[in-house]
């Protein structure tokens, strides 16, 4: 697998973007850019070697997260990052109030509300 340098530029000016600012955003250098454009593959030998033995392209067998996967992702670091500094914190908090901050501000509100009350209930 390799990276298309016409697919890659269509998607950046649908974005609207240059490839300067693309890079500049996914805090990407340009030899690090030119550097993975201009390689045969992209992926691992040892990737390669796996689907060589099994007799099949490397994306028989490779996924890409769903972007629910990626915010999981992300609030298990987020998560672990804030309990590193703040070790007094209670885990479950956190983890709830970064996920309640993803969402829009009235769904916050409301679910902030359902858990208040069911925490009252068993007062």
């Amino acid at each position: 697998m390799h990276i298309s340098k016409r697919k890659l530029e269509k998607l950046t000016n649908s974005k609207g973007l240059t490839l300067k600012e693309l890079l500049k955003c996914a805090h990407t250098s340009k030899t690090a850019y030119y550097n993975l454009l201009y390689k045969e593959t992209i992926l691992p030998k040892s990737i390669h070697a796996l689907a060589d033995v099994l007799n099949v392209r490397p994306s028989a067998f490779l996924e890409e997260m769903t972007p629910e996967e990626k915010k999981i992702r992300y609030i298990g670091k987020r998560t672990d990052q804030i309990m590193a500094e703040n070790p007094s914190l209670d885990r479950e908090n956190v983890r709830h109030t970064l996920i309640l901050l993803q969402e829009e501000p009235i769904n916050r509100l409301r679910r902030g509300l359902i858990r208040g009350r069911q925490i009252n209930i068993y007062r």
